[in-house]
């Protein structure tokens, strides 16, 4: 009975997910009613002691990188830098390619560091300007997007800097750069597996004549042709520079400090506070990489930026809160589901997998499913079981590094259910709705998800790291 009170829980949050309602007022709702099934009178305690503890926890840690993903991606959207890097891959790859264009433009801009939710804000104006010329349907906007910015660059290519990748350097003390040739060949063949699926759905679009579509809602409006872009290898800088700023900062931060543990000893204090550098070394470093991006593009393209600065400025805080709170919603929904006897029955029942990476790999992707999210699917299993997994690891002498990869990308697949934060950010940025593409984005799914399978599959047979 516990199990079946966890499952339809969920079952409930995706259906209202599917239906359109929003996961910051339904999250709270689907986990409280699991609980007062179970224990009616634990509903408020458990609301504020692990609903919105997780919610703060959550927005403490990650909401600074939501929040200059955000700017960043705006301040390259103002620029006109999206839009020289989509017109420059369009040179490269023929006007034909849109879907392509899209997907690696998607990849640059994750890889460099924009915030997945984000680079929905910065992208979506140029793929519906493309798609709507190139005459391929709207509706298949999110699941390009998903394919670009939710998959191969967002945990399975090394040196990420999503915290998809960030989250299990501080379980198995690892690096964003672990096991790169996993991450870069899994990758790959998730871009190749992604993009033929994209390409057959446009080509049975082209025989249905179906077109681009109307009376769709929240179309952009176009920069215009007669808009001063930069150059393409201008635009790609600031992108390059927090790619590698954020590699040299994670590297260098907790050298500098020197102690692992900074003692906060300011006058106002009742008594010292201890911060733990190492613990946040690479989130902080993936702040201030997004900090150099932000000042490069502003200092490169001031004449277009600032004249917009403080409306756009806006415009992105609040696409940074929405994207926070639905990630946070979805984390303190992991967190109560979490506690429930039914999740333990479960998280006990994947233990009993013999084989430590299917294991991991299993165990991460269906707490992911539950929790909706492949944060908090990730920080909860590796917050039950990583010890059991460097026990295992050093057991079967299997590189931590690999466990990384394989939790990283295992996280990214089986959690954008209809209920994810992402998804629903993705849908509504674009003016669609779970019935017009969500069957593409979980098609996405289901490939990130083989992905991991083989990506075990090569390490057995070639030790590859």
């Amino acid at each position: 009975m516990d199990l079946l009170i966890v499952i339809f829980s969920l079952a409930f949050l995706v259906f209202m997910a599917y239906r359109g309602f929003s996961v910051i007022i339904f999250a709270p709702i689907a986990a409280l009613l699991a609980v007062l099934l179970i224990e009616p009178t634990a509903v408020a305690p458990v609301y504020g002691a692990i609903f919105m503890e997780k919610l703060v926890a959550f927005i403490r840690s990650y909401f600074p990188v939501f929040l200059l993903g955000a700017i960043f991606g705006k301040v390259i959207e103002l620029s006109g830098n999206a839009k020289a890097i989509s017109r420059a891959v369009i040179r490269l790859v023929g006007a034909k390619r849109t879907m392509l264009v899209i997907v690696v433009v998607c990849g640059l801009l994750t890889y460099g560091g924009v915030s997945l939710n984000v680079v929905v804000f910065a992208v979506y104006p140029f793929a519906a300007e493309m798609f709507r010329g190139s005459h391929i349907p709207k509706r298949l906007i999110p699941g390009t997007i998903a394919l670009g910015a939710f998959t191969f660059t967002m945990d399975s290519f090394p040196g990420s800097p999503q915290v998809q990748n960030i989250i299990p350097t501080t379980f198995f003390h690892t690096d964003t750069w672990a096991a790169p040739w996993l991450g870069i060949i899994g990758g790959l063949a998730i871009f190749a597996c992604g993009f033929c699926y994209l390409e057959w759905r446009r080509r049975v679009a082209v025989r249905a004549q179906e077109g681009y579509g109307i009376n769709h809602i929240n179309e952009p409006e176009s920069l215009g042709e007669s808009y001063k872009l930069p150059h393409p290898l201008l635009a790609l800088l600031p992108l390059v520079l927090v790619c590698v700023l954020n590699y040299i900062f994670g590297k260098w931060i907790p050298v500098w400090y020197g102690d692992p543990l900074y003692h906060i000893g300011l006058s106002g204090l009742a008594k010292p506070l201890s911060v733990n550098i190492s613990a946040n070394a690479t989130v902080w470093g993936v702040e201030a990489a997004l900090l150099v991006g932000i000042v490069t593009v502003v200092l490169t393209s001031w004449r277009q930026v600032l004249p917009k600065f403080a409306e756009g400025t806006r415009s992105a805080v609040s696409g940074s809160l929405l994207a926070a709170m639905n990630s946070a919603s979805e984390f303190g929904y992991g967190g109560v589901i979490a506690a429930l006897p039914g999740f333990v029955i479960a998280a006990k029942a994947l233990q009993a997998i013999p084989n430590p990476l299917i294991n991991e790999a299993v165990s991460i992707s269906t707490l992911a499913a539950l929790t909706g999210s492949a944060i908090g699917g990730l920080s909860v299993a590796l917050g039950a079981m990583s010890d059991n997994f460097i026990q295992a690891a050093h057991a079967a002498h299997i590189p931590l590094d690999v466990f990384h990869r394989v939790a990283a990308m295992a996280s990214g697949g089986m959690d954008t259910l209809p209920h994810n934060g992402a998804v629903i950010t993705l849908l509504t940025v674009t003016g669609l709705t779970h019935k017009q593409s969500y069957r593409d984005i979980f098609a996405i799914t289901i490939i990130k998800s083989v992905a991991v399978g083989f990506v075990i599959i090569l390490y057995y047979t070639t030790g590859i790291v």
